[in-house]
Parts: structure tokens; C-alpha cells; sequence
């Protein structure tokens, strides 16, 4: 009886705690259980249309000096009555394979008109928007907005998460004065924590002085 019990309490510790990561990675949730999560890439909500290799689960890892960092944001916001979302955080190498795999398939622009309505696929490469290899292989770049615990909502950034153009820009003129200031909290507190704004994206941020600077993880998030 007492080897059975041992033997179930072992599978429900696997289901539990998932995967053993990396050493330097941790479960978000094991630091901060307060931050919100809706990992894009685990569902069909994305600029593919489809769930996305590597992602079997909506659980956000990441090295863990950006776990910590990001809790550091998260409990400026809390007093304020807003929480953090994540989008994407770390993107195992097969993900990023799966992103250059369907690059090349020309004819497949399912969510064309949401996420690229005016950049030929033809050319995402060749405008930064697909490569063969992403910082958030090395576990310390976020993909995050924020959201008004209040409503439960998103605050306006103008455009939406992975939204391939001008528009996602941080510092776009073509998005109205709120959208604006929304951003600029964002950016803000995320540079105050000691993570690096990227020139193109709103929602992305990288840690500095990153704990794997040259190194491309292929893990699954499990």
C-alpha cells in the first residue's frame, strides 16, 4: 500500500510541476502567481492561425532574473489597480522553425488581413518581421502588454500583439494621444526594471545583462 501511495504521489507531482527546465529557468507562476497569461502561440490566435510547435501548455517560462524582474513590475502596477499580461516569453527553436517553415508557404495568409493587411508575405523576411533565430530562444526577452484590473481589460496600444507594421512602432504617430500614454507606462516601468524597449514591437522587451546571451534553447513549454 505504502509503495502505491509513493507511486501516485509521484505522477501527481509530475502533472503538477511539469517539466524539469533548465537550470536558470523557472515557472513565471512559481514567482509571481499574479500576472495574467494568454500565450498566443499555445492557440490558434496568431499571426499563423494556429497553435504552434513546441507550445503544449499556457504556463510562461523564463530565466529566472527575468522572473524576478518581472515581478518587480508587477507589484508597482498592482498598487496602481493593473496587472501584467504576457503574451510570449520564452519560443523554443522549434517554434521559430515553424514560423520560417510557413514564411515560405506564400498562398497561406489564413490571418492575413488581422495581423499583415499590408506587407506582402512575400517580403516578411526581408522586413525583419520572420527569422531563423529569436532572442526569446535565450529565455529573457517578454512579450507583454497591460491590463486594468477593474475591467479585466487590455489597456489601448493602438494596435494589436503581432501586428506586422508601422504601427506597432513604440513611439508611432499613428496611433492617438491615450494609445500613446498607455505605451508610454509600459515602456516606462519595463525600462525602470532593467529591460531594453525593441524599435519595432510595443509589447517587446528584452532583460539586460541576459543570462544566456548566446545561447538558443528547444525545450517545449510544458
Amino acid at each position: 500500500m505504502k509503495k502505491i501511495f509513493l507511486f501516485f504521489t509521484l505522477i501527481i507531482s509530475i502533472f503538477s510541476f511539469g517539466q524539469d527546465l533548465p537550470k536558470g529557468f523557472v515557472y513565471l507562476s512559481n514567482i509571481d502567481k499574479t500576472i495574467q497569461s494568454e500565450l498566443r502561440y499555445f492557440s490558434s490566435n496568431n499571426f499563423i492561425g494556429k497553435k504552434i510547435d513546441g507550445y503544449n501548455d499556457n504556463c510562461v517560462i523564463v530565466t529566472k532574473e527575468t522572473a524576478e524582474a518581472l515581478h518587480n513590475v508587477q507589484q508597482v502596477l498592482i498598487k496602481k489597480g493593473l496587472s501584467l499580461k504576457i503574451f510570449d516569453t520564452y519560443r523554443p527553436q522549434q517554434a521559430v522553425n515553424h514560423f520560417v517553415r510557413w514564411a515560405k508557404v506564400l498562398d497561406d495568409t489564413l490571418m492575413k488581413k488581422q495581423y499583415y493587411p499590408d506587407v506582402p508575405k512575400s517580403e516578411l523576411f526581408k522586413r525583419g518581421y520572420i527569422a531563423s533565430k529569436s532572442g526569446h530562444s535565450r529565455g529573457s526577452t517578454v512579450d507583454l502588454t497591460i491590463v486594468d484590473l477593474k475591467t479585466n481589460k487590455e489597456l489601448d496600444m493602438g494596435s494589436p500583439f503581432d501586428f506586422f507594421g508601422k504601427k506597432s512602432h513604440p513611439l508611432s504617430k499613428k496611433i492617438g494621444v491615450d494609445q500613446k500614454k498607455n505605451r508610454f507606462i509600459l515602456r516606462k516601468i519595463m525600462i525602470e526594471n532593467n529591460f531594453r524597449p525593441y524599435k519595432n514591437e510595443w509589447w517587446h522587451f528584452t532583460l539586460r545583462n541576459e543570462p544566456f546571451p548566446t545561447t538558443y534553447f528547444n525545450f517545449p513549454i510544458e
